[in-house]
């Protein structure tokens, strides 16, 4: 069996190694025909190209790789299947037609909920229950039919990093196990309901940011009233609060980092606003004189003030004392 590859970042190599060790020839071949990641991006101040880690992969194994879906039909690669987990951009349809057997997408949420990019981040800020999805798929994103599909614990510490390289490492094990009967139709997909579906877009820096009133409420442990808008999830908010926010700090780790704007300054009048990271913080339980838990608060563990280096928040009030 010949597989073609597309995908791009570190954490979708398990899957690659994988396909690679339960699939192989008698005589030690890679199962892997070709792989198709983003091309090499220059990067830092001296403009060096950066090649991606499914790039590295196919390289250290002598895997022909591609830079443009296009090019399997062009070199005619000889692949039964297509498997895709992270690839960065979308499968034109004559590739997608080109497999036999089409091509098997790993998608980080429970689908139909969270299509689109951002699955992981939208599946810890809103609270949900973790997991992946099998899908063969179609013209449409994330649209086509399930083929397995599984479930897994959200951690309280999970950030998108630790949750994101879990799944896919299951994911991985599943489907390499059920390669073999969905080759030989013993799998039925399952079709979607798309009146559950809910989207997610690409995050970009800004949609990190978090309005100062909400952490000036949170890290003394009230809750504001209304709604905060969550912008890469489509019709989708949330009531600012601490659980809320801690959950949104935790989704945005390891990029772009949850910023926010502060007041620095050692009194009212020299005052400056400055742009604040929130690196890593947690949740807080707030006693009343009888010792009883009332509340939680928001507790910052590391920030860094922009042009500065990170530090505690202890550190960051004695030498500038913040103002949200």
């Amino acid at each position: 069996m010949k597989i073609a590859f597309f995908g791009t970042p570190e954490y979708v190599i398990p899957v690659l190694d994988a396909l690679h060790k339960e699939f192989k020839t008698k005589t030690g071949s890679s199962p892997i025909a070709a792989v198709v990641t983003q091309a090499p991006k220059p990067t830092g101040r001296k403009q060096i190209l950066s090649y991606s880690a499914v790039d590295k992969w196919a390289h250290s194994k002598g895997v022909p790789k591609f830079f443009d879906p296009g090019e399997i039909l062009k070199n005619k690669i000889d692949a039964e299947l297509g498997v895709l987990a992270s690839y960065g951009a979308i499968i034109p349809s004559e590739v997608i037609e080109y497999f036999p057997h089409g091509i098997l997408n790993i998608h980080p949420s429970l689908l139909p909920r969270w299509r689109g990019s951002s699955p992981v981040q939208a599946t810890i800020i809103s609270g949900d229950t973790a997991g992946a999805t099998i899908i063969k798929i179609d013209k449409k994103l994330d649209h086509g039919p399930i083929i397995s599909q599984f479930k897994d614990e959200t951690k309280p510490d999970d950030t998108t990093q630790s949750l994101r390289e879990r799944l896919f490492i299951r994911s991985a094990e599943v489907l390499t196990t059920l390669i073999p009967a969905y080759l030989t139709g013993k799998i039925t997909p399952r079709k979607q309901d798309d009146s559950k579906a809910t989207f997610t877009r690409e995050i970009k820096k800004d949609d990190a940011f978090i309005p100062p009133e909400f952490l000036n409420a949170t890290v003394q442990g009230t809750s504001l009233h209304g709604k905060w808008r969550i912008p890469f999830i489509k019709d989708h908010s949330l009531v600012p609060s601490v659980n809320s926010l801690e959950r949104f700090i935790r989704a945005m780790q390891p990029w772009p980092i949850t910023w926010t704007y502060v007041q620095v300054g050692q009194n009212a009048k020299d005052k400056e606003q400055r742009r604040l990271k929130i690196l890593k913080a947690h949740l807080e339980p707030i006693t009343d004189h009888k010792s009883q838990i009332t509340n939680q608060k928001l507790v910052f563990d590391s920030v860094q003030l922009e042009g500065k280096n990170p530090v505690s928040w202890k550190q960051l009030n004695e030498a500038y004392n913040v103002v949200f």
